[in-house]
């Protein structure tokens, strides 16, 4: 049976191979190639991914960037279809899904929802539930740097809250909204908010996420 990640990858690799390298993306400042060899070397390159967290790994992580942003285009997305390397740990089901799930559904839309023709993609319920796990869970890392008290609410009721502080923003939407927006994607997550305009404000503009 296919995971939710081993789908959202093959979604990913499809967005990006109709888009084409030069296609703008909701990461800032990278093209559909850039974004590409980003995947590649994060399961690919683990040596060179620690320095997406690690400050004194990055000009490392930057050198492996730019030579796989120079590999053929359609090459990059084949290495992204097929998955990592068979002795790589993402090879795992386990850990795939559990490392490449978010991964693949937040970028599969940095790349549909950078297109001016983007509409909202209806998920099935239960890949709706894992996402809100995957937000319940991370909200507090992710919400870390928020000015102001964030509060994540599905539109059921259940809440979680990403940042305790006062005055207090409330965000309501569907799971992948929330978890777009918690990444730092507030302005293309459709989600509603609620608080004072200037708390509001604030929180939109924060960078929010990893």
């Amino acid at each position: 049976m296919s995971t939710h990640a081993k789908r959202e990858r093959l979604l990913l690799a499809d967005l990006l191979e109709a888009a084409g390298p030069q296609a703008p993306t909701l990461c800032h400042g990278w093209t559909a190639r850039d974004l590409a060899a980003h995947v590649v070397v994060r399961e690919r390159r683990p040596d060179a991914a620690a320095g997406i967290v690690i400050g004194p790994l990055k000009s490392r992580r930057d050198r492996v960037m730019a030579e796989f942003t120079e590999k053929p285009y359609e090459e990059l997305i084949q290495l992204i279809r097929t998955g990592p390397p068979r002795m790589s740990p993402f090879g795992l089901k386990q850990l795939d899904e559990a490392a490449n799930t978010v991964e693949f559904y937040i970028h599969a839309e940095d790349v549909r929802r950078a297109q001016p023709d983007w509409t909202p993609r209806e998920l099935d319920p239960v890949f709706a539930d894992v996402l809100w796990s995957r937000t319940e869970k991370a909200a507090r890392m992710l919400g870390r740097k928020a000015p102001v008290g964030l509060v994540l609410r599905r539109p059921d009721g259940q809440t979680a809250v990403a940042h305790r502080g006062t005055p207090v923003v409330t965000v309501t939407g569907e799971p992948g909204e929330l978890l777009l927006f918690a990444f730092g994607r507030q302005d293309a997550a459709r989600v509603e908010l609620e608080g004072e305009p200037e708390a509001i404000g604030r929180v939109t503009q924060a960078k929010l996420g990893m």
